[in-house]
């Protein structure tokens, strides 16, 4: 007979396994959200970014995304093809490439609106609880990367 598994080792223990759950459930629910406005959900995050701050470099996009320049160029060439951005090389610098939102990545912006309050509703947290567990998750996160 196999001895009893520690309970540190049990899955429902696993704070990686309550992240990676709950992270395929919130994608699940994000794709027919996105499939209405032809987005898959890395290309939200990146079109998020710009609708917050358009005109960024890609490396700062991948920066605040936490991507790498081979995952994140093709997701900003499936969007510059789609209409949604441009991108150009500085010209104080060829090697920046700087990433600007075209007029149809502004409307799509509009289409977009809902999107945050559909996932407030499906959460059953109030913006409180989920403003907590979102600054508890950064934290979080920063002390992993600090252990890298």
């Amino acid at each position: 007979p196999i001895p009893p598994t520690p309970a540190i080792l049990r899955l429902d223990n696993q704070v990686c396994f309550a992240l990676y759950s709950a992270s395929l459930a919130m994608t699940k629910l994000y794709k027919p959200l996105l499939d209405r406005i032809g987005l898959t959900y890395p290309q939200y995050l990146v079109m998020l970014v710009l609708w917050e701050q358009d005109g960024v470099t890609v490396s700062e996009l991948g920066e605040r995304l936490f991507l790498d320049s081979g995952t994140l160029t093709p997701l900003l060439k499936r969007l510059e093809a789609e209409g949604l951005l441009s991108r150009t090389r500085s010209r104080e610098d060829e090697r920046v490439v700087i990433v600007q939102l075209t007029e149809q990545g502004r409307v799509l912006r509009e289409q977009a609106r809902d999107i945050p309050q559909c996932i407030l509703g499906a959460s059953g947290r109030s913006v409180e609880q989920l403003r907590q567990l979102q600054e508890d998750l950064q934290v979080l996160r920063g002390h992993l990367q600090d252990s890298l």
